[in-house]
Parts: C-alpha cells; structure tokens; sequence
C-alpha cells in the first residue's frame, strides 16, 4: 500500500508543471519603462498574483524586440508586450487588434470580457504557449502633420510610419497607395517628430509620451476613428501555470479592465480638443466597410494579402460589432466574416 501509494505520488511529482513553482520571471515591454503604466500595471498584477501564492519578478524594457527576444532564449518566464507581438505565439489573440474591427470602447470590454470566461481557456493555448491575460492599451489612432490627409484618399502618395514586422498594415498601407517607411516601435515617433513622414498611428499616449505633438505641430492633427485596438498581453510557456492558475491570471488580468481603461481614457481626455480631426458619420461607414473587405483578405490570405488573422477571431469580433449595431451593412453581407 505505501509502496503503490509513494509511487504515485512521485508520478504526480514527475508530470506537474514547472511553474508551479509558485516564482516566475517576466519581461515587461512599456515604451517608457519602470516609469510607464503599462509596467506599473503589471507591478499590481504581480502583488495580485502574490496574493494567489505566485510571486513574479518584473524587468522592463523600453525596446519590445529585445524584450520578445529575452523571452524565446528563457531570460524570463512570462512576456507581457502588445498583441502584435504575441500574434506569432496566438494567432487568435494576437488578432484581436485587426485594423477597423473594434470600432468602440463598449465593444472592446465585450470581447475581453468574453475572452477571460473560463470556456475560452482552450482558444488561450496554441503550439506550446499559452495567454496568461489580455489588457487594453488603447485605440490606434492616424497622427498627420498635415489635417488635409482626413481621407483615405488623401494618404496616396503619403509616406507612413509603419512597423515592419506588421503584415497587416504593410498591406493596408499599399492598398491605400501610401508609401511604406519600415520603422520600428523604438523609431517611429521619431521619423514622425522630425518630418522623415508625413504621418504614423499610435495610442493617444504617444501624443505626450512620444512627444508626437512636435510631429502634429500647427497644421497637423489626429483623425478621430480607431484603426485598431491595441492591447498588452501576457504569454508563456503553457506549463508555466497550472490550468486553473493559467486562468486566475486571466481573471486577475480582466479585473484590471477599468484601471487600464482609465489610464487610456486620461491619455486622450489630455490632447487639446482643437487636435482631433473629426469626420463624418457617412466617411466612416464607407471606411468601415474597407476595413472589412482587408480583414477578408487578410484573413483568408487572398488578392496578395498575407494570412494574418485567425477566422475564429475575427467571427467573434463581427458578433460583438453587429450586437452593438445591428442594422450595419456588414450583418446582412452575404460574406460575413
């Protein structure tokens, strides 16, 4: 009996996840660092987590690919960047930030609510990693130096600061016939500051944390429609945690919901009313229908558009978007996505 019993429990021992450990290591990216709130919020995700019996170490880093890069050589056991970044360990969540696909706050909470539901665990997982939390960073807006550029029109000809590891907005940029300047989340501001292009987007924290006012200066402006929503995400090796510790790391990510969002709201409430470039309510229907026909594309990897989108995704984001507006084009389309 004690034999049988011992060697149960050294199989039990032999097969428990690594980080049940109850320590792990994270690589936070927050462009300004320890001073950032990206990296102040995972500090209090860290003391929540604490108080669940994990204990995580923060390192911050203002560089997102040597933060990505510490993380696939083992420097740290968790990485918390955005999700373009994470697309390449989660192509589901990682397309949570496709261009046009989230056009409102309300929507956003829907979805990250319905994401941190312990029935969404098993879409959390995917080739050997696993989403440990999802949280907003906040719309993607177009920063222009010149408030003429307020059509999708008017970007032809342009040149675009535009990330160079980002498929989806290479390929956006070319279908407005703007002129892609390969950039990277280190550079970008300052391409935009110093007029090397004519324009870039961005959170509406890099309005004052970037400096981009210096770019917008008197004749520029920011065009009042999101491009996408960006969130921070926190992913790591599937055994890393437990299942159900895996899941009170989402839950605890998703209690900081209004926290993140207050952060976001005070970051656009600060940029001077007369900045925003407003457009019309007939625009934007005409820009959310072109959005749709490239998520299509780039979903299905069609009309030289590269694969980037999970069709999961990208289902559940028209649900969300035609439960909020129901009497959108898009929901009598016979090509919904």
């Amino acid at each position: 009996m004690f034999r049988k019993t011992t060697a149960a429990l050294l199989m039990a021992l032999a097969v428990a996840p690594v980080a049940q450990a109850k320590s792990a290591s994270m690589c936070v990216f927050d462009v300004i660092g320890a001073n950032g709130d990206v990296y102040n919020l995972m500090k209090d995700y860290a003391l929540e987590m604490k108080g669940q019996g994990v204990d995580i170490q923060l390192k911050p880093y203002t560089d997102e690919g040597v933060a990505l890069g510490d993380f696939q050589s083992g420097q740290c056991d968790i990485l918390a960047a955005t999700d373009i970044r994470i697309r390449q360990f989660n192509r589901f969540t990682g397309s949570i930030s496709a261009v046009g696909a989230i056009p409102t706050y309300d929507d956003l909470r829907t979805v990250l609510a319905t994401l941190a539901q312990p029935k969404a665990a098993k879409l959390m997982k995917e080739d050997g990693y696993e989403v440990l939390g999802i949280t907003p960073a906040g719309a993607g807006y177009l920063f222009v130096n010149d408030r003429s550029i307020d059509t999708a029109g008017e970007l032809a000809g342009k040149r675009m600061a535009t990330l160079d590891y980002q498929k989806d907005a290479i390929h956006m940029v070319d279908y407005v016939k703007a002129t892609v300047v390969p950039s990277d989340i280190t550079n970008f501001a300052g391409k935009f500051n110093n007029g090397s292009v004519d324009t870039a987007y961005a959170p509406a924290f890099a309005y004052e944390a970037l400096e981009l006012y210096k770019g917008v200066g008197q004749d520029g402006g920011i065009v009042d429609y999101p491009l996408a929503q960006l969130t921070i995400q926190l992913v790591a090796k599937d055994d890393a945690f437990s299942d159900e510790m895996a899941q009170a790391s989402r839950e605890t990510v998703w209690g900081m919901y209004g926290q993140a969002m207050a952060l976001v709201e005070k970051s656009e409430k600060n940029i001077p009313e007369k900045q925003w470039i407003r457009i019309p309510d007939k625009d934007i229907q005409g820009y959310q229908e072109m959005f749709r026909e490239n998520r299509i594309e780039l979903r299905d990897g069609v009309n030289g558009a590269p694969e980037v989108y999970d069709p999961k995704m990208m289902a559940l984001l028209s649900k969300v978007r035609c439960a909020s507006n129901p009497g959108a084009s898009e929901c009598t389309a016979g090509n919904r996505e």
